[in-house]
């Protein structure tokens, strides 16, 4: 079991946790995952660490209210327990084995949407910490979704706020935002790393490759069952067969193929819809009896 020392709402259906795992986050490096399960009957839900605090012990994790699975472990207090809490698991970011002094050369930018902005956090922490400037933008819909943005904001050179409907920051999509930093702004970066849905991913991707930029990203969105296990996070990079929870979630960004991936999430969604509408009736269920 594991403890829940502090929980806080971050947004509309999106809210941060810390668990006291000691053992995860003594190990625990940028880019990897948790597998999580709230209690007895709930699923395995794949979380990316948001950062960790190898003193007190604790990993943090940020969720998106979607499921039962979620709600209910949105609808565990601070004191509560998990049932589960297994990691780290994943690969690490490359960067992590790469020599400090060569990275300080190197300009990075990081792309992050929606809740795929909790993994750029301990990933940008990471290099600030030793001394790598990196420059970050943060896309949401509106402003009401954007999240993180003081954490993000220690650990950058210069953050880039942007809603889709210009709610907040830049107007744009953050497609709009990284053309507009090369292109008009004079930025010049070396790598690019974005983590966010999969069709953001994939259109960050197709920019970059016009820019002539290096880009990684996390394909931990289609992770099911985190062990290779299942197959659900098959994906084709350079013409070869991966796993994003095995042999990720970090790839090259121009070899994924996006659209059979996208398919692929896409192909169940009927099955998925009955599932969830079962699980919902469930939890009704449970609360009633409650």
């Amino acid at each position: 079991m594991y403890k829940i020392v502090r929980k806080r709402e971050l947004a509309s259906n999106i809210f941060e946790a810390d668990v006291l795992a000691p053992r995860v986050a003594n190990s625990a490096q940028p880019g990897q995952f948790v597998i999580v399960v709230a209690d007895e009957t709930g699923e395995r839900i794949p979380l990316t660490i948001c950062d960790y605090d190898k003193e007190e012990g604790t990993v943090n994790i940020v969720v998106q209210r979607m499921g039962c699975s979620t709600k209910k472990m949105d609808a565990l207090e601070e004191g509560d327990y998990l049932k589960d809490f297994v990691g780290p698991l994943g690969r690490p970011s490359d960067f992590v084995h790469e020599d400090i002094e060569e990275l300080k050369k190197k300009n990075i930018l990081f792309v992050a949407g929606g809740v795929g902005t909790a993994p750029v956090y301990p990933q940008a922490k990471w290099l600030h910490e030793r001394g790598v400037n990196v420059d970050i933008i943060l896309g949401a819909q509106t402003k009401d979704l954007v999240i993180l943005e003081d954490k993000l904001g220690s650990v950058a050179e210069n953050l880039y706020v942007c809603t889709d409907d210009g709610s907040y920051g830049f107007k744009g999509m953050v497609t709009h935002m990284l053309e507009e930093l090369v292109e008009n702004r004079g930025k010049h970066y070396d790598l690019v790393i974005s983590i966010g849905p999969m069709i953001m991913m994939k259109f960050v991707a197709l920019m970059t490759e016009k820019l002539g930029i290096k880009t990684i990203v996390s394909l931990n969105p289609i992770m099911v069952d985190g062990t290779g296990m299942c197959g659900a996070c098959r994906v084709t990079v350079g013409n070869e067969t991966k796993f994003a929870c095995v042999d990720g979630p970090e790839f090259d960004g121009h070899l994924v193929d996006f659209d059979e991936a996208l398919r692929r999430q896409t192909q169940y969604k009927a099955e998925e819809t009955k599932i969830d509408e079962r699980f919902e009736e469930e939890c009704r269920a449970q609360g009633g009896a409650n």
